[in-house]
């Protein structure tokens, strides 16, 4: 048993310095990043990247943590509850598991194999006498290591490998854009959440203002100074802000329910922190235009796919290729039989083993060709997911730049329109002007508001996009996405 065990190992010694001098032979393309042509500025940036990096301490928007982004506590909260208990996030760590523990399952290929198997029976069977054919029991008991090691002279095994640690990579990346993408709806929410809470603000001052003129005018027409006209005309505006005001609070309470959704709880009312009108906005410096693909976990995640891809290429190579492995095998066996005859067997064996495909029907060809165009699919994919990115930066600076001018337009019409319905008012005192007049200014008043009220969640939207489309926080850890409190 020594003298076998000395063999099998001078036998592997042999074998694996064979596959060390061998393992130059890998088969398959190594990857290379596709050639990406893009622009050097952003369409919309106000001025230049490089003059927008000398302006900040920050090189980009992107650089900055949400909490920096964000000033209100409430929405603080609302983030660090939401990247603690969603569902999705759940799933996609979930993912990253199952992608390390299939590169596990990849690698585990390269190593060797040992397994054991192992025999107990009886058996009755014919054996031949003198004149006679009779029978004998034979009673056995046996046991035997069997070594397996596929030598990956072809590079199969170290191209599925990259491919599996390409898919960890990639699942990755998906976990960060489903972070990034988190936090970037709950902040579109609340900010939306904000707006309705000014909106229904507005329609109970417009609430209040028409049942003011009403019972003005019912006054009036009781004591025979006007007709029923002004009062059946306030009084429809008086109803309709009564129905504005139950559709906004349908629609806050849908909106604290999708909230807490979000955030991983059951539906419950959401705290608020500063109104709409009182949010603030950081400093927002672009960058380079390349720091947008390496910064973007949906562009990260398309280059580890194309990485996976392209090894898949070298593993379907590689199966063109005879596969080498070393076998051994290490047992025994004891018998026992009738007439007292019984006997101890050892057994080894050692070898190098070749397994080939010599005609496949085409199957590894079309393998190859299926690995090839994945390939292609994957550089499509990769630059498409490119150019979507320069075009999502671009939606939000254009809205960004021209929300500031309509905000500007509209906290002047709002102003104007204020005075507009107090000199009405004052007017229609002096009895120099009449009911509709006064309607009508605040007709147009509240509906302005409303507008303004959206412009300014458009401006705070334009900015949570701003910070998505540049790939915002993507130097932290997943550890460190969670707020420092």
């Amino acid at each position: 048993m020594k003298s076998s065990i000395l063999a099998i190992s001078r036998t592997v010694n042999l074998l694996t310095a064979s596959s060390l001098v061998l393992a130059g032979c890998a088969v398959g393309p190594e990857y290379k990043r596709p050639e990406l042509v893009h622009p050097q500025q952003f369409r919309g940036a106000a001025e230049p990247a490089d003059a927008q990096i000398n302006s900040t301490d920050a090189a980009s928007f992107a650089d900055l943590p949400w909490w920096q982004v964000f000033s209100d506590p409430a929405l603080h909260g609302l983030i660090n509850q939401g990247l603690n208990h969603n569902y999705d996030l759940a799933a996609a760590a979930a993912r990253i598991e199952q992608a390390r523990a299939l590169l596990g399952v990849s690698r585990s290929e390269g190593q060797p194999q040992l397994g054991y198997e192992g025999s107990v029976g009886a058996e009755k069977t014919f054996v031949p006498l003198p004149n006679a054919i009779g029978t004998t029991k034979y009673f056995g008991v046996g046991g035997a290591l069997k070594a397996a090691w596929e030598l990956d002279l072809w590079g199969r095994i170290r191209h599925s490998n990259e491919a599996a640690q390409a898919n960890v990579y990639a699942q990755e990346e998906v976990q960060r854009g489903i972070m990034l993408a988190l936090v970037s709806d709950i902040a579109s929410g609340y900010y939306r959440l904000l707006t309705l809470d000014r909106e229904l603000a507005i329609a109970e001052e417009s609430n209040r203002a028409y049942k003011k003129i009403l019972d003005l005018f019912t006054d009036r027409f009781k004591a025979g100074k006007d007709s029923q006209l002004p009062v059946d005309r306030t009084q429809g505006a008086y109803d309709s802000s009564a129905a504005r005001i139950a559709d906004l609070k349908v629609e806050i309470g849908k909106q604290e329910n999708a909230l807490s959704i979000l955030v991983g709880g059951y539906p419950q009312a959401i705290p608020r922190g500063l109104p709409i009108t009182q949010q603030a906005r950081p400093n927002m410096p672009l960058g380079l235009t390349t720091d947008l693909i390496r910064r973007r976990p949906d562009i990260r995640k398309a280059e580890q796919m194309m990485i996976q891809a392209n090894a898949e290429v070298g593993v379907a190579v590689a199966n063109f290729y005879p596969r080498f492995g070393l076998g051994t095998l290490l047992g025994g066996i004891h018998v026992d039989a009738e007439h007292g005859i019984s006997g101890s067997f050892g057994v080894w064996k050692v070898g190098l083993d070749m397994l080939g495909t010599i005609f496949s029907g085409g199957r590894l060809e079309s393998e190859l060709a299926q690995k090839k165009a994945f390939w292609t699919e994957m550089i499509a994919g990769y630059q498409k997911t490119v150019t979507v990115a320069f075009q999502e930066t671009s939606d939000a600076l254009i809205a960004q730049q021209n929300l500031v001018a309509r905000r500007t337009a509209l906290e002047s019409q709002v102003g104007a329109l204020r005075r507009s319905v107090d000199n009405a008012l004052l007017r229609y005192d002096a009895g120099r002007a009449s009911y509709f007049e006064v309607l009508e200014a605040q007709q147009q008043l509240f509906p302005a508001e409303d507008e303004l009220a959206r412009t300014q969640r458009g401006q705070m939207q334009a900015m949570i996009d701003l910070y998505k489309a540049l790939g915002g926080g993507w130097n932290q850890t997943n550890e460190q996405w969670n707020h420092p409190s």
